[in-house]
């Protein structure tokens, strides 16, 4: 098993080391505008772009500047700094962390949640009324884009303009060593708008994959030999779980990036905010901070659904 971790470390290294030469390549190679340029900001005197050029290695050698950006990512985890707010980006993503875990933590325990106990009551329950009302919610639930969902969501709960004003509204987000309650109830929105495709996803796997599990032999036998109801479902959900757990580390990237979304609808100072107003501004090193540090929860993430996997299936660890 240590081995196998291992190897998926080792194998999460080398592709952050790629990805991180593709972003070189993205925002250094490919763009016909100087960095140097964006840097110095309105009507620039040749000089000054000529000593950002030095400061920021430009007149290097692209295979020495893709070097030293490597070097200073990965053994500095330095970024650089903003063409427009001349700030470090680690210091920029350090700062809304916070607010974009708060709102993805809590999304994922929720649709983790919500998902597989719709799931195992429609694969329970299957044909009945409960069910197709539960799978219907589920397809209306994948349809819907999480920017429209939140001002759906907004035009009806939100305290300051919607109908019933249940909720606080967008703008409303609070720090959780403020207020704890009002941190709670400005991400109650945010959280089933970002949960709900993934929630929705995981139901409609989970009562596939159930529904077949529960027709299997040994369930039957299981049930033959006087076990108790409960304690099948249990062996079954264990044996159907398997697909859920490899769909989970995708969806962690689908969360990220309907995470920008949220985060803009819901005007939560996050990184996904950060993120959008870095494209609209061509600042190029926050966009590439945030993509990498976003890649890297990614791999990460599908590094501990291998593991995981491989904890419930063996037979992995050796394939």
């Amino acid at each position: 098993m240590i081995r196998y971790i291992i190897r998926r470390l080792l194998w999460g290294v080398v592709l952050l080391i790629v990805l991180a030469v593709l972003m070189f390549i993205l925002f250094r190679v490919l763009p016909t505008a100087n960095p140097a340029l964006l840097r110095a900001g309105r009507d620039p005197q040749p000089k000054l772009v000529k000593e950002i050029e030095v400061v920021l290695g430009l007149n290097k050698s692209l295979p020495v500047q893709c070097w030293d950006y490597l070097k200073e990512i990965f053994l500095h985890f330095d970024f650089g700094y903003s063409y427009y707010s001349q700030e470090s980006v680690r210091s920029l993503i350090a700062e809304r962390l916070p607010e974009t875990l708060s709102l993805t933590v809590g999304a994922a325990v929720l649709w983790i949640v919500a998902g597989l106990s719709v799931g195992i009551v429609s694969a329970l329950r299957r044909h009945s009324f409960l069910d197709r009302a539960l799978m219907g919610g589920a397809l209306v639930a994948i349809s819907a884009p999480e920017f429209w969902l939140g001002l759906v969501f907004l035009f009806l709960f939100a305290s300051d303009i919607g109908k019933f004003k249940v909720f606080p509204g967008a703008g409303s987000y609070v720090g959780l060593t403020s207020d704890p309650w009002k941190w709670f109830t400005s991400l109650i929105m945010p959280w089933i708008v970002l949960a709900s495709g993934s929630a929705a996803v995981f139901a409609r796997l989970m009562r596939g994959s159930l529904s077949e599990t529960m027709n299997e032999d040994y369930i039957r036998t299981a049930r033959a030999k006087g076990l108790k109801e409960r304690d099948v479902v249990r062996q079954g959900v264990r044996a159907a779980i398997n697909p859920i757990v490899t769909l989970f580390g995708l969806e962690v990237g689908v969360l990220l990036g309907g995470a920008i979304l949220v985060e803009v609808v819901f005007d939560i100072p996050g990184i996904g905010e950060l993120f959008y107003k870095a494209i609209q501004t061509s600042d190029f090193p926050v966009t590439q901070g945030t993509v990498l540090l976003g890649s890297m929860f990614i791999i990460l993430a599908n590094i501990v659904v291998d593991v995981g996997y491989a904890y419930l299936d063996p037979r992995v660890r050796y394939s």
